[in-house]
């Protein structure tokens, strides 16, 4: 089953007068590659937060926001004002750029501003942090269930696809018997023109031909890209999503199909091998997003 490595998931906790949003999105990235924004007052379980998204996503670039509001008047939080005097000289400055009222209500923008409200306690209790981490939990199912349904629209989209190459390649056998004889008409030709005709031994030129035409011989090269269609279709099936054995395996179509193209010497082969790489080519683009 294939997964997408896009997704996105959000969740909201209450606890003790305070709303907690998690937000966690997941783009393509060739490696894990997480990036947080989270109070300084969750740093100390950052490493946790961070050991379980690896666990369940695997790969991708994932961004974690969390954000937290106060709704109780009983609570720990200082104002920063160093920090808030700074925001608030940025916002007069650039209020005058750009020509703005001066009539601003800055104290609810400051109020917002990062780190302006900084929490008083130094470590999260147990029953908060279980509570965050339900939140966390309850994102990652989310994107879980985005990857697979989107990944399951790519594997439809892979077998169409496959499908569409293996139908060029075989159109390519209704041109490769006239393929055959236009080359050895063309050998005798350009020969008959160089030399008067009694002065070849056209035994000795009929084997040159076939020894010629074995370089051109594209019938291996046809067998394994079939091969290799069929053992992309299978391992769509498996169970685990690969992304990486895929696109090894389409690597190895594309050889196959430069071969073809290089080996072909016939127009009409040559046209049915670069639609061929359109479509492999769009294979190529998709399973950059495939877990």
């Amino acid at each position: 089953m294939l997964k997408s490595m896009t997704g996105y998931g959000k969740a909201e906790k209450e606890y003790q007068g305070k709303r907690i949003t998690v937000e966690l999105k997941s783009l393509n990235s060739k490696q894990m590659d997480i990036n947080t924004r989270i109070p300084p007052y969750y740093k100390e379980k950052e490493l946790d937060m961070r050991r379980s998204i690896n666990n369940t996503l695997q790969r991708g670039k994932i961004e974690l926001n969390i954000f937290v509001e106060n709704f109780s008047a009983d609570t720990n939080y200082s104002i920063n004002k160093e920090l808030a005097k700074k925001y608030f000289r940025e916002l007069k400055t650039l209020s005058s750029e750009l020509h703005e009222e001066a009539d601003h209500d800055y104290l609810s923008l400051l109020i917002k501003m990062p780190d302006v409200l900084v929490n008083e306690k130094s470590t999260v209790d147990e029953e908060e942090w279980q509570i965050l981490n339900e939140g966390i939990d309850e994102c990652l199912k989310n994107i879980e269930e985005y990857r697979a349904a989107e990944g399951k629209e790519l594997e439809a989209d892979f077998h169409q696809r496959i499908d569409k190459i293996e139908e060029y390649l075989g159109n390519i056998a209704s041109f490769e018997e006239n393929r055959i004889d236009n080359i050895r008409e063309k050998l005798q030709k350009d020969i008959t023109e160089l030399l008067n005709d009694a002065q070849y031994d056209k035994n000795r030129f009929e084997q040159e031909v076939i020894y010629y035409l074995e370089k051109f011989d594209i019938t291996e090269e046809k067998v394994r890209l079939r091969n290799h269609c069929d053992y992309f279709r299978s391992s769509l099936e498996e169970n685990q999503s690969n992304g990486k054995k895929l696109n090894f395996i389409s690597q190895e179509m594309g050889r196959e199909i430069n071969t073809i193209g290089s080996k072909a010497n016939d127009t009409d082969i040559q046209r049915i091998v670069v639609l061929m790489k359109d479509e492999l080519e769009k294979i190529k683009e998709q399973l950059a997003n495939i877990l």
